[in-house]
């Protein structure tokens, strides 16, 4: 199985080290400055007590001679569009795709690009970052991988997968539904960017605060009732899971869009928070604190020009 990651961020250097670690054929396509970085410093996982170095494999935009069996896209939303025209060579009758993206639009785009049959349904869950030194820091041991058709049961295709990367580091499982999943991880996705980007500050801060939970509680409820209109609606148990997670006392816990949002880096906002509100727009499902949220982050954005 040859396996190409596109993009060798927080996510995608994540979970493509430990596939090359595991012995499988892997390369990334990367921007040359990264390349760069792989070239001198390899690619590093650091943190939680491990400091282990891959050399990567790794070819940059016009290097792409032929397909590939699975290629994984894991850019962010700002880098979609120049990525799919890059990985245009590795796209091959039966390659498929696995996108690790949050969010929706980005189905709809590499559906346009190569056909909706060759895009898998995904939904990751790992807390990593990249250091200043290129690293992949990662901050919690939590690192799961759901993968399933968009509809349906999982095929044969997602069983084969699913059978041959069962590799030590992250937790491969097939999924009926994977949409389904996808939109309940966006749920949250948005919950946490909101809630941390508006009040500025983790969510243990947040909690700690007369009437933090409670605001909490409100914007998650918005989000969900925003998945149930559009036919996915978020089980009892997973609300009240999250709700959980997100006023945690003490926790330090902040959403990536607030990490990049601090650090004045490219963000995605657009793409998560503000395709969500419009998609709430469209189902007609009212939204206010995810658009105060978007309106701040709107702001914010603009004052950076």
């Amino acid at each position: 199985m040859r396996i190409l990651i596109v993009g060798a961020g927080a996510t995608g250097g994540y979970f493509g080290a430990r596939l090359a670690q595991a012995g499988y054929e892997v390369t990334f396509l990367v921007r040359p400055g990264r390349a760069r970085t792989l070239q001198e410093r390899g690619l590093r996982l650091v943190g939680l007590g491990q400091n282990e170095r891959i050399d990567p494999v790794h070819v940059t935009a016009g290097q792409l001679r032929e397909p590939f069996d699975v290629v994984l896209v894991t850019v962010k939303a700002a880098g979609l569009t120049a990525a799919i025209e890059d990985l245009a060579p590795a796209v091959g009758t039966n390659t498929v795709m696995i996108p690790f993206l949050n969010g929706m639009a980005h189905m709809d785009a590499l559906g346009a690009a190569f056909g909706e049959r060759k895009v898998l349904g995904s939904a990751v869950k790992v807390v990593t970052t990249v250091t200043d030194d290129g690293d992949i820091l990662q901050l919690n041991p939590i690192a799961t991988w759901d993968l399933g058709e968009q509809y349906g049961e999982p095929s044969e295709r997602v069983k084969q997968i699913v059978a041959r990367l069962q590799v030590p580091g992250f937790t491969l499982q097939a999924i009926p539904d994977a949409l389904a999943a996808m939109w309940h991880k966006w749920v949250f996705i948005t919950t946490a960017g909101a809630i941390t980007c508006l009040l500025h500050g983790p969510v243990g801060a947040i909690a700690a605060v007369q009437g933090g939970p409670t605001f909490v509680r409100d914007v998650l409820d918005e989000a969900a009732a925003v998945s149930a209109a559009a036919g996915f609606r978020v089980p009892d148990a997973e609300c009240a899971a999250s709700l959980a997670f997100l006023t945690e006392p003490g926790s330090t816990f902040t959403s990536s869009l607030y990490r990049d949002v601090t650090a004045g880096l490219p963000n995605e906002a657009e793409h998560l928070v503000g395709d969500f509100c419009r998609r709430a727009r469209e189902l007609g499902v009212a939204t206010p604190l995810l658009e105060l949220a978007l309106m701040q982050l709107r702001v914010h954005e603009a004052s950076l020009r």
